[in-house]
């Protein structure tokens, strides 16, 4: 066989031949590569020779517009790269809103200093700093999304969100962390701000609704947003505790800010209920900055010393209805220990243009995932009925994941780059950041092996402690690598931890990883009655979701939401986006839905169902008799119920 060394040499031998033998087409100028782009300094961690002051007017509230003004210190004439903050942490992904950065205009000495966009790395400005300049003043607005097709809103006339990565451009050639930053907000008038962020005293010069903020450095004052808004209410939730923590409610409208008792009570036990299971904390404080809204977007987001957590009006005042949804603050508070305080290797990074790598996000997100679940039945904001139903959904969902046969688990790490949490056309099939809640039935499987192996002496619980309850009061950020974990592991019950997680994020089912259900004392079951916690879920959707019979979600516009890859709608020839005009000739109703899918198990008739799509009109016929199925728990006889053990309060 002939050596690829030998193919190069005579395929370079016969181009040769053909140019010589034809001399206009050796006298063509080839394409060349265009210039290479003007230099970006590499970040160094060094001292950052003075303050940025940086002042933003939120008062725009009818044109959801902030406008910004920074005055950026420079060590003298000469070249400087600004950047706009690009991979944003929490989002695991490089989703900096740049698109909605307007008005750049920038000065020195009282003159315009013009400025050009890198041409490849599209969120760095470069400018010259002129002599004498010791500043450069730079003005812009952030047009925050006024619709929710542009993005989430983060202004309505009743509250507001505020994100310092939106809104400041930074020197290229520091850490983060070594960038002082000196910030003042103009509040809208009658708004109260909440957020981790320490005021700077009482300031007159600064008129009537400005707060002035103590210098903190670049990374901390990202990591600590702010909300505000006219209806506003804290929350002590640690009264006497080793830290302040509060929560800061913010709502649509005053009412929706009337709570009971017992429900102040359960947040309050989130806290004990989080102590007790990490035995530290890691930071001065803690703000947990609620909005409680259907016009301003929801959210849940981590950070350090405080987290953003949006959720539907009615959270309190409807709270026999709302359980699925409850998880949130328990998850996003879990995140301060893990993900902030302890974080992967890879997703640390100097600063904010500096690419992120997602390889460990089954920790980061998963065992989170696993915490909140756990942390919201210890706490009282689950009964430990809804935490079991809540379970039971995660396994069934991720049970009929098909996609896992030709994806592995741990490759959705790579999901906020790829899709930057895009919808999905085919959810089953493509995966979609299954980290998550295929990462928190990991940690079950893990937490009930290790009940098991040591008799129910040791737990999950304990290598939370050993893993994320070291340096109590720290909020110094501490990295970790897969073998870290593998090790902390072992240091609770020796076992071949890394084949265990390997053999559950690189395999391929089939089905979800549901040792740990079973270990737990359960088997997953499906009836035809859905639990109260499904029918909570389908509501906070929006949805009837029929997923585990048909093979389909619907919304109230009777639109299909997500169709079941080769499942029976899936067969049938149902897609995404088709809407459903009528039900074995009756108009769509989804209870008549429903019906059909029961008589269909009596009858044997398969079921017929005039579809829309776009502009066209067919009958679809979908031979299913399975009858409608829901999933939920049920006890195996004999067996320890360890499930039972891990959702119990700790005392």
């Amino acid at each position: 066989m002939e050596s690829s060394f030998g193919v190069a040499v005579a395929t370079a031998a016969a181009l040769a031949a053909i140019l010589a033998s034809t001399p206009a087409l050796a006298q063509v100028v080839q394409p060349q590569p265009a210039p290479a782009a003007p230099l970006i300094p590499a970040p160094e961690d060094r001292p950052y020779p003075g303050v940025i002051r940086l002042a933003v007017d939120a008062t725009d509230l009818p044109h959801a517009i902030f406008s910004v003004h920074e005055s950026l210190p420079v060590s003298g004439p000469g070249p400087v790269t600004l950047l706009f903050p690009q991979w944003l942490p929490g989002n695991h992904a490089p989703s900096g809103p740049i698109d909605k950065l307007a008005g750049l205009m920038i000065a020195a000495n009282g003159r315009p200093v013009e400025w050009t966009r890198d041409p490849v790395s599209v969120y760095a400005f470069h400018v010259d700093a002129p002599a004498g300049a010791k500043t450069l003043e730079l003005d812009f607005q952030f047009l925050s999304p006024v619709s929710t097709r542009e993005g989430r809103v983060m202004m309505t006339p009743q509250m507001l969100s505020l994100q310092w990565d939106a809104l400041v451009l930074y020197p290229a050639g520091y850490f983060s962390r070594d960038i002082p930053v000196s910030a003042t907000v103009k509040l809208p008038e009658g708004f109260t701000a909440a957020t981790a962020l320490e005021t700077d005293g009482p300031n007159p010069g600064l008129g009537t609704g400005t707060v002035a903020y103590k210098t903190t450095t670049l990374n901390i004052l990202i990591d600590s947003p702010m909300i505000a808004g006219r209806y506003f209410q804290r929350f002590d939730l640690d009264p006497g505790g080793p830290a302040r923590v509060s929560l800061d409610v913010i709502a649509d409208r005053p009412d929706e800010l009337e709570t009971k008792p017992e429900q102040i009570a359960a947040h309050r036990a989130l806290v004990a209920q989080a102590y007790k299971l990490f035995g530290a904390h890691h930071y001065d404080h803690y703000d947990f900055l609620f909005s409680l809204s259907d016009k301003m977007g929801g959210n849940g987001l981590e950070h350090h010393q405080s987290s953003e957590d949006g959720t539907i009006p009615k959270y309190f005042t409807n709270w026999d209805k709302t359980e699925a949804g409850r998880d949130l603050l328990a998850h996003e508070f879990t995140h301060s220990w893990n993900g902030k305080f302890r974080r992967p290797a890879d997703l640390w990074t100097p600063t904010f243009n500096v690419p992120m790598r997602g390889s460990l996000l089954w920790v980061y997100e998963g065992q989170t995932q696993y915490w909140g679940y756990v942390l919201a039945a210890r706490a009282g904001l689950w009964t430990k009925q809804q935490a079991l139903d809540a379970i039971a959904l995660t396994a069934a969902t991720y049970d009929i994941r098909v996609g896992r046969s030709w994806r592995p688990m741990e490759d959705t790490t790579n999901d906020p780059i790829i899709a930057q949490r895009r919808p999905l056309s085919w959810l089953s099939w493509q995966r979609s950041e299954d980290y998550y809640s295929e990462g928190q039935l990991i940690w079950l499987d893990a937490d009930t092996l290790i009940r098991e192996r040591t008799q129910g002496k040791k737990s999950l619980d304990d290598f939370a402690r050993a893993f994320f309850g070291v340096e109590n009061g720290s909020f110094v950020t501490m990295t970790y690598t897969f073998d870290d974990i593998v090790a902390a592991l072992n240091g609770v019950v020796p076992y071949d931890w890394a084949g265990f997680l390997h053999q559950r994020l690189d395999g391929h089912g089939p089905g979800a990883p549901l040792d740990g259900v079973a270990r737990g004392g359960y088997r997953l079951v499906y009836t035809d009655t859905p639990t109260d916690y499904f029918k909570s879920a389908e509501t906070g959707r929006k949805v009837t979701n029929l997923m585990f019979s048909i093979g389909f979600t619907v919304n109230k516009e009777a639109v299909l939401t997500d169709v079941q890859w080769d499942g029976p709608a899936f067969k049938a020839g149902l897609t995404e986006g088709a809407t459903l005009v009528a039900i074995n000739g009756q108009a769509f109703d989804p209870d008549d839905l429903k019906d059909a899918i029961k008589q269909a198990k009596i009858t044997g008739a398969p079921i017929a169902l005039l579809v829309k799509e776009k502009n066209a009109y067919r009958t679809v016929t979908i031979d299913y008799r399975g009858g409608l199925r829901y999933p939920r728990f049920e006890r195996i006889a004999g067996t320890p119920a360890r499930l039972d053990d891990i959702l119990e309060p700790r005392r």
